[in-house]
């Protein structure tokens, strides 16, 4: 059987393709390998989010053209974001790559390689619970993804350019698709989308996130439930009474972006720094324990000195659980494309590392509260130490970005639940330590 590997760049979002495009792989006949130098075929899902990201698409690109010239029986495919973002400039640059499709193909990802014709809709692809779909992330959680698209039009992003509008998935495909994963072993399920606070409301559902969070709460074996990526305009007082469900992490992922009011109003964006603590007080006392995460941009046209400091005031008084920061990456098309890119590239990155370090020891301090404390966490794997660790997430903590709880068992290779009881010990500004508590 034909081997084939799978290069998947960006973000959750993009995973759950590249999980989609694995199913419909596998179920076509085709034999999954973990190396691209052990693969025939070897398909790049590229992210065209930023500039770093079509960097790294490139450079993988790059990389994987450099094996075919060594066997030019290999076959490149390119995938996702970056090719429906530009094709044309790509298929100039990388005249090597063998067959191209953006977005809306995932699940045609086989004929695509049998060279038969695969008309491009012009919509994303959007896959169901009936979708082929090989779940590549830990045997104990799993990534579902809501809807597609977004239809907010934020002055620095080209989401809605590359996926099109906002379109949310049936309430009962999640559901069931919750249930299969629970079926498989998977205890925590991770709602992603480009705004999952909007879940429903294309199909006329009102308080649709609500209503589906009440629904998977009673599937069978699905014992977390986290919400990634929400609007903060829409956290609602209904959604957090919501969030008191057991099931359900006391965890948001709301990217607030600056708290300057006149680069928030540049960016299109909705709370400026004023505002955005109102609502964390809000969240934080209908929530006690609540963590919060939030991503952050830095050298937005019109970002002077003042501005910055603004921003930084804000990240010292929020107290931010978790925080990203990205650099700003002017994006053709895009409304603030129009605004220049006045900011230095070094002072950018000199900005982010000024905010990450004020949060680092904010996350310090958080952490080192929690010293004592017997937390719940979710098992990933084991780590080093002669098989005498294991590493995993309490419920403040979402998968890939958010730091690990790293826990000392009382003797090798003993069997676990997926999720245990651990006290923490010990505390960095990321990461935990703690023993397993009987």
């Amino acid at each position: 059987m034909t081997k084939v590997t799978l290069i998947s760049l960006g973000c959750a979002k993009n995973l759950v393709d590249s999980e989609v495009m694995l199913g419909a792989l596998k179920r076509s006949g085709f034999t999954i390998v973990d190396t691209p130098e052990a693969a025939e075929i070897i398909v790049v899902n590229t992210c065209g989010f930023i500039r770093p990201a079509r960097d790294e698409a490139e450079e993988a690109l790059g990389r994987a053209l450099a094996l075919k010239r060594r066997d030019p029986g290999k076959k490149i495919v390119a995938a996702g974001c970056y090719v429906a973002l530009d094709r044309p400039s790509l298929e100039a640059r990388f005249p090597g790559v063998d067959a191209w499709t953006g977005v809306a193909n995932f699940d045609r990802i086989a004929d695509l390689i049998a060279g038969r014709p695969v008309p491009e809709p012009g919509r994303a692809f959007l896959y169901s619970d009936r979708s082929p779909r090989l779940v590549t992330t830990p045997a104990t959680w799993a990534y579902v993804k809501v809807s597609e698209g977004c239809s907010h039009r934020c002055a620095f992003c080209s989401i809605p350019l590359i996926k099109g509008p906002y379109v949310s998935r049936s309430m009962a495909s999640v559901v069931r698709e919750a249930r299969t994963l629970s079926s498989l072993g998977i205890r925590e399920v991770d709602l992603v989308s480009q705004d999952t606070t909007s879940y429903g409301r294309d199909r006329g559902l009102r308080g649709g996130l609500v209503k589906l969070i009440a629904r998977l709460a009673r599937v069978e074996g699905v014992e977390w439930i986290r919400i990634l990526y929400g609007y903060p305009e829409e956290i609602t007082d209904a959604l957090l009474d919501a969030m008191i469900d057991p099931k359900v992490c006391r965890y948001l992922d709301i990217p607030f972006q600056h708290a300057d009011p006149a680069i928030v109003k540049a960016m299109k964006r909705g709370l400026d720094g004023v505002r955005a603590l109102r609502l964390l007080d809000r969240i934080r006392s209908r929530l006690p324990g609540v963590a919060v995460r939030t991503t952050l941009i830095v050298g937005f046209p019109g970002e002077g000195p003042r501005e910055f400091r603004s921003l930084v005031r804000f990240v010292e008084e929020a107290r931010f659980d978790h925080l990203g920061v990205f650099t700003y990456s002017p994006e053709e098309r895009t409304a603030a494309f129009a605004l220049g890119d006045s900011v230095p590239q070094a002072e950018k990155e000199r900005r982010r590392a000024e905010i990450m370090a004020v949060q680092a020891g904010v996350s310090l301090a958080h952490n080192r509260s929690r010293i004592g404390t017997v937390q719940d966490v979710l098992i990933e794997g084991r780590t080093g130490r002669g098989n005498r660790q294991v590493s995993g997430r309490a419920r403040f903590q979402a998968p890939e970005v958010d730091g690990l709880v790293r826990i000392t068992l009382p003797r090798p290779a003993m069997g676990l639940d997926p999720i245990v009881k651990a006290e923490v010990v010990a505390a960095g500004p990321y990461d935990l330590e703690a023993r397993l508590v009987a």
